[in-house]
């Protein structure tokens, strides 16, 4: 065999084995940080991760598991039947999951409502607040998001302001010997929200005066509603008891907007939370493909 082809099959050889070696390393490494636990606590929610763990959300709590998530959102679950409400409790109980927030919905979220003061919607809401009360204790839930409806055209806003404190502050009775926590979600969905602002809300939290009634800092929304994110939870943060995740524009994860979530996660994390961060938001893309690139998303976001 000439020298020249006999160094270059050599070198063919090492090249060969060396990719091997280097694909298992891989294998390995991605392996180890699949099932790594996160610095911030962050909770996927229902149709996540479909593609990879099938429609049951059971399956998909587990499959969140393994990738190293702790916790989980579940918006809906007021309206789940009672027995899968006890089996995502068992199963988050058996695989050491938090459960985050689940909506206080009596079905007058997205109208006017509380702001009137009419008693009708304030016996609405106070039912679905015992009915949480309940689910919450299914599943070992500690957070509860509140939306107090949109606000009345035909009345002073301090008047309307009056009226949500005092209805929240009848929740907050209802939650506070559970233990339980109402947040307050400020949103950007339509400007005929009542609730906007993180400041607006930080003033309705001190007025009800309860630790049953915190922020819900949700930073895609305030985004879009008011920027200067780090600021905004610096000057609200003594009421802020959860947060939710969106990039904008596009309400997707990390990494496919304009908002530096790194940055934002350090700060956070650097202040002391240690509760959990709810991915309040979709898949930029579609399939497996589009699942295993958000959970990347996220563990790039979550270097710092």
């Amino acid at each position: 065999m000439k020298r020249r082809n006999f160094i270059q099959l050599g070198f063919t050889g090492l090249a060969g084995t060396w990719w091997g070696t280097a694909k298992a390393s891989n294998r390995v490494q991605n392996a180890a940080v699949a099932g790594k636990p996160f610095k911030l606590n962050y909770a996927p929610h229902d149709g996540m991760f479909k593609n990879h763990a099938g429609a049951d959300f059971i399956d998909q709590i587990k499959f969140m598991a393994d990738q190293g998530f702790r916790s989980i959102e579940d918006n809906g679950l007021l309206g789940r039947p009672v027995d899968y409400q006890e089996r995502i409790g068992k199963t988050l109980a058996q695989l050491n999951m938090t459960m985050g927030v689940f909506v206080v919905d009596g079905g007058d979220n997205w109208k006017t409502s509380l702001t009137t003061g009419k008693q009708e919607f304030k016996d609405t809401f106070i039912k679905t607040c015992k009915a949480s009360v309940e689910a919450a204790k299914r599943v070992n839930a500690k957070w509860m998001t509140v939306v107090p409806g949109f606000y009345d055209r035909r009345m002073p806003m301090g008047l309307q302001t009056s009226n949500v404190v005092e209805a929240l502050r009848r929740g907050a009775e209802i939650f506070e010997p559970h233990g339980l926590i109402m947040v307050l979600e400020p949103l950007s969905d339509t400007p005929d929200l009542f609730l906007r602002y993180s400041d607006q809300t930080f003033e309705i939290c001190k007025a009800v005066n309860s630790p049953s009634c915190k922020i819900l800092f949700d930073i895609y929304h305030m985004q879009r509603n008011e920027g200067n994110i780090i600021n905004n939870i610096n000057a609200c943060w003594e009421e802020i008891a959860y947060f939710q995740i969106g990039d904008n524009p596009g309400r997707k994860e990390p990494t496919t907007g304009e908002l530096n979530y790194k940055n934002i996660f350090k700060h956070i994390y650097d202040k002391g939370y240690r509760g959990v961060m709810g991915m309040e938001h979709g898949n930029a893309k579609e399939g497996k493909e589009g699942e295993l690139a958000l959970i990347q998303a996220y563990r790039e976001s979550d270097s710092f």
